[in-house]
């Protein structure tokens, strides 16, 4: 009896796991004739797409085209099915029987369906691309409850209706739906976190939001009743409230008036005041004379040139103007150090010279000025500096002993307690910020350039941290703007040593700041040799991805390492270098040095000697494969 019992118990465990796996294998079945499903309906009766997709084989192990599995694992991840001239439509239903999908594309084909609301059924998507096809109607509500999606591409299409409210989706990371007929306002998106954005070409209508104007103009151009900022139409009145009957929010709207009044009426006596105590009066010249008798030139008409990627105001003055000592006190103080190219320089003539504001940041303004011979100097003028006047004297002397055709030394510098001014020759081939951002019309940045000048900037920055590694005096302040081009177009380092504030004073501003490592930014003693790795990684992954380094929210190093985490590393490249055919090997390989250099970690990071020495090695390949490339071609 006792062995019956036994020999029960085990049939009965047997047969448990036997229903199990069949189980188990019935979900993988399922999902099987789910995804042909899907496929026979994208199809369509015009198009059979060349695909090896059988309920006989496994998606992952029988290797389905199209399809990419987790590496070690039979789930999936990603359904790419591109230019394949597929005319059905778009049966999400199916498609999301495969839980574990993250990523699919049908971009470039023909499939001219709404788009389903059962998309969000894929709960696990980031990557969706329908660009390029005939999808019409509108976008489903459920769309903007797929939480885990980080890029959406809708472009090209003929979609009509309201934008569902993707201000849900805090991870959004690019967004392009131009060339539809899309209506209605546009959402509250998390523009900071942006990438990429583009709704142009549709008949979206009233005022753009507020938190947009860190976009370009091209991002909402072709919609004729869009208005506000970044577009130059002004919007002709605030958007109209919405009316309520309820007695006391009206009476709290009349009271909110009168405050707002009564707080236009105090700033008002306040600024009056505050002009008659400033003791100034305008000349008839234009000229500002004030109660202890300096004067300083401004011109009455601005010369504003405004962008909205460089937020200064370019205006002419005069560097007397800006100074807070007395000209007389400081012709003497100038202290030369080319004198070759400087013979006749006089202090006061530079002062009263006009100068030009090219740009102000967390270090201090930039002038352009302009001598009486027609020439042009660069003037940093540096605010808020923490070194004494010796210590800085000390510290220019120091810097302009190490010499290397990458970086620029200053000409001149003065210095006093409540100045300090360092002066450069004027380089009027642009910086490294304008040919990567469009500032340069017509003029093609590809690989090869791009990896030349990173070389240089490397072996440039390299050397200055060898040869002043006992001061570990560093850059501070090594950024794409700081990096100009001289008359044959090599790049050279600008402002090298020259970046301090004072521990009090610790504001940001401008796209500077997405350059500074993390643990930087809280006085002089973090400027430091590993900060500059960190602020030089930043500048590759600029040359890499193109993108703007802004001081929005949005993070580029963050952003870089969340594309490769996803192990969508292509995605994170320039589209122009991936049209120009550039080698992806080497582009990765440079991108690995980049992320090595943003490490959080100051110890985890490089010594700029090891990045330039990969840098040269990247180099060296690229230019071996473009000789046997010119061999091979002769």
């Amino acid at each position: 009896m006792k062995a019956r019992r036994s020999s029960t118990f085990w049939w009965s465990i047997l047969i448990i796991i036997m229903l199990l796996i069949q189980r188990s294998t019935q979900e993988e079945e399922d999902v099987k004739v789910a995804l042909i499903t899907f496929l026979t309906n994208l199809s369509g009766p015009n198009s059979t797409p060349p695909l090896n997709w059988s309920a006989s084989s496994d998606p992952c192990a029988g290797g389905w085209q199209g399809i990419t599995c987790y590496p070690g694992t039979l789930t999936i991840k990603s359904v790419l099915l591109e230019g394949m001239n597929l005319s059905g439509k778009l049966d999400a239903a199916s498609l999301c029987k495969a839980q574990s999908l993250k990523v699919l594309s049908v971009q470039n084909n023909s499939i001219s369906s709404a788009i389903p609301a059962e998309i969000s059924n894929c709960t696990k998507m980031t990557h969706l691309y329908l660009n390029q096809n005939l999808f019409s109607g509108a976008l489903p509500a459920s769309l903007a409850e797929m939480n885990n999606m980080k890029k959406l591409y809708l472009s090209n299409n003929d979609l009509t209706g309201n934008l569902p409210d993707f201000s849900k989706i805090s991870g959004l990371a690019s967004f392009l739906a131009e060339n539809n007929q899309l209506t209605g306002e546009l959402p509250e998106f998390h523009f900071s976190n942006f990438g990429e954005f583009n709704v142009s070409n549709n008949n979206f209508t009233g005022a753009i939001p507020e938190s947009a104007d860190v976009l370009d103009a091209s991002s909402f151009a072709g919609n004729p009743n869009l208005c506000g900022k970044p577009l130059p139409k002004a919007c002709d009145s605030p958007s109209p409230k919405k009316k309520t009957n309820s007695k006391s929010s009206s009476e709290a709207e009349k009271l909110v008036m009168f405050s707002g009044y009564l707080i236009l009426g105090i700033f008002i006596a306040f600024f009056i005041v505050f002009w008659i105590l400033r003791g100034r009066k305008k000349t008839a010249n234009g000229e500002i004379e004030d109660i202890e008798g300096k004067k300083g030139a401004i011109t009455s008409e601005s010369k504003s040139k405004t962008s909205s990627k460089t937020p200064a105001n370019r205006s002419e003055y005069s560097i007397s103007s800006l100074s807070n000592e007395n000209v007389a006190t400081l012709s003497s103080s100038l202290f030369v150090l080319e004198a070759q190219k400087l013979q006749t320089l006089r202090f006061e003539d530079l002062l009263r010279a006009p100068a030009e504001l090219l740009g102000k940041g967390r270090h201090g303004s930039l002038y352009k000025v302009t001598m009486g011979d027609g020439s042009y100097l660069a003037v940093k003028r540096i605010k808020d500096s923490a070194l004494s006047c010796e210590e800085f004297k000390r510290r220019m002397a120091r810097i302009d002993k190490v010499k290397h055709p990458n970086v620029l030394n200053a000409s001149a510098f003065y210095c006093s307690k409540q100045e300090k001014l360092v002066v450069y020759e004027f380089l009027q081939n642009g910086s490294l910020f304008d040919i990567l951002h469009g500032r340069q019309q017509g003029r093609i940045f590809g690989w090869t350039p791009r990896l030349t000048v990173a070389a240089s900037i490397a072996q440039g920055l390299a050397y200055m941290h060898d040869k002043l590694s006992e001061e570990r005096v560093a850059h501070g302040n090594l950024k794409s703007s700081n990096i100009l081009f001289n008359q044959n177009m090599d790049p050279c380092i600008t402002e090298y040593g020259v970046n301090f504030i004072d521990t009090d004073n610790q504001e940001t501003s401008g796209h500077s700041s997405g350059y500074i490592a993390p643990e930087s930014g809280k006085g002089l003693s973090k400027f430091t040799l590993e900060a500059d790795v960190y602020s030089f990684g930043v500048l590759l992954l600029e040359v890499l991805t193109g993108k703007l380094v802004q001081n929005n929210g949005f993070d580029l190093a963050k952003w870089v390492h969340s594309v490769v985490s996803e192990e969508w590393t292509a995605e994170v490249f320039d589209k122009a270098l991936m049209d120009e055919g550039a080698s992806e090997q080497r582009m990765v390989a440079l991108l690995q040095v980049a992320v090595q250099c943003v490490s959080i970690s100051p110890d985890c990071r490089p010594q700029m000697a090891q990045v330039s020495a990969m840098i040269n090695n990247i180099k060296e390949d690229e230019d071996k494969s473009t000789t046997s490339e010119g061999d091979s071609l002769e």
